[in-house]
């Protein structure tokens, strides 16, 4: 019994010294990597190990940050996408192998006939030849695209498949387009808007998932910040919803910890809604990425992650899940800049040595 009270105090005592050590770490990131402000959280299954948040809101000023503060997950967001979709598989509603046109057949006629086969499969994995594009590219045009979100999407993509596609093979294509067209596809299996079945997930998960720039519904919310350190004033940005299934989701850090918890625990066979099977085909199925999640195999010690980054312009956002060691690392920003990237990177790399990975 002594044993086992003195490795918890010890355990405790651990945790404590390195999230000092760690908390002191992050701030000289923040300054020499000009960040304004940094979140990170090391997580297990059940457990929350650290969590942080520390610097402003914006840029040259007092707006202190704070635990509950929201950041643009960007690319993440397809983590979700692809959570979503293996659930739904799992019920029926859609198969991997559905492809786009059984669903939207009437857009096939006017569509470029390399997209007629693609499959939700395809999307969710990178693996559907369409070339890439994102909020910076300057067509089509808002007077292209009319209607409510969930028309815009379907106009987008309407457009999208009509144009020709400038690729050669590859491996995997990085083409945001495959998510809004995933995303369409779970709209017609369920006839329910993307949103919805993100907030219904949400509310499963006690999640509190919006859409957008955080400080568009609150300007007490953090501002992203680009390359220059010019702070984004609160404005709705259409491009961005056309994207809202690739890119558009935006949370606070205690509640992304719950949604990656829930995959580790799947990765260890404690989901009660997913087999461990599904979520290892999520994660690790498919050469350099598979079912919304890269993976990779670090050198140093041979452990495996599963990861994603998200950059949507003015936010920095990475998420790392090891289950042979049962550990999560997750780190955001307000700014998207090179720097800013190297110093997440040197962080995490402190965070896994600390933590075993």
């Amino acid at each position: 019994m002594k044993k086992i009270l003195f490795s918890v105090v010890l355990f405790i005592f651990s945790i404590s010294f390195y999230s000092q050590k760690n908390s002191a770490f992050a701030e000289t990131i923040l300054v020499k990597h000009h960040i304004p402000e940094l979140a990170y959280a090391v997580i297990s299954s059940d457990s929350i190990f650290e969590i942080q948040v520390i610097g402003n809101q914006r840029i040259n000023t007092n707006f202190k940050a704070n635990l509950n503060d929201r950041f643009r997950l960007g690319s993440i967001t397809k983590t979700i996408t692809s959570y979503l979709a293996t659930v739904l598989v799992k019920q029926g509603k859609i198969k991997w192998n559905t492809k786009f046109f059984d669903l939207y057949p009437e857009l096939k006629s006017k569509s470029n006939p390399e997209t007629y086969n693609f499959t939700l499969q395809d999307f969710i994995t990178f693996r559907a030849k369409l070339s890439i594009w994102s909020y910076g590219n300057e067509t089509p045009t808002k007077d292209e695209i009319k209607g409510n979100d969930q028309q815009q999407r379907y106009e987008f993509i309407k457009w999208f498949f009509q144009q020709k596609i400038p690729v050669k093979k590859q491996d995997v294509y990085w083409s945001n387009p495959s998510y809004v067209a995933a995303g369409l596809m779970l709209e017609k299996a369920t006839g329910k808007t993307y949103e919805a079945l993100v907030n219904e997930l949400g509310k499963s998960l006690q999640i509190d998932f919006d859409f957008g720039q955080p400080n568009v519904k609150n300007i007490n919310e953090p501002w992203g910040h680009n390359e220059n350190l010019e702070a984004e004033k609160p404005a709705l940005n259409y491009k961005l919803n056309w994207l809202s299934s690739a890119g558009n989701i935006n949370v606070n850090l205690p509640d992304y910890c719950k949604f990656t918890q829930m995959q580790l625990q799947g990765l260890l066979g404690k989901s009660k809604i997913l087999s461990a099977d599904d979520f290892n085909k999520m994660h690790y199925s498919l050469p350099e990425y598979s079912f919304g999640w890269e993976s990779e195999i670090k050198e140093k010690n041979n452990l495996r992650y599963s990861f994603h980054t998200g950059s949507p312009g003015t936010f920095l956002t990475k998420v790392y899940i090891c289950p042979t060691i049962n550990k999560a690392f997750i780190l955001f920003a307000n700014v998207q800049s090179e720097e800013a990237d190297k110093g997440l990177l040197i962080l995490l790399e402190e965070l896994q040595k600390n933590y075993g990975g």
